[in-house]
């Protein structure tokens, strides 16, 4: 409950972010936050046995997917921050 909870609480800080380092900082936080959350469903999978199994496949599924997506912002905030440091160096370096 507590690292599910912290992936919605770590996203919303990450749209309040102070520069691209920050958000790329909080989206890791996420991404750590959400694989916790993949294992503990994985634990509930092997102790449950028959039980709920279909819930927890979906929440599993749905949590696979959030990591995709987070890992994939991730990437392209990384790629933005460089390409944005590759003008400013191209720019400075012309004075």
């Amino acid at each position: 409950m507590r690292s599910s909870s912290s992936v919605g609480a770590n996203y919303r800080a990450s749209q309040r972010a102070k520069s691209t380092a920050d958000f790329i900082n909080k989206l890791k936080i996420v991404e750590e936050e959400v694989d916790e959350s993949m294992y503990f469903l994985e634990l509930f999978l092997e102790i449950m046995k028959d039980k709920n199994i279909d819930t927890i496949k979906n929440l599993h599924t749905e949590a696979n997917e959030l990591l995709a997506i987070t890992v994939s912002s991730i990437n392209t905030a990384r790629r933005n921050q460089n390409q944005k440091n590759k003008l400013i160096k191209e720019y400075t370096s012309n004075f």
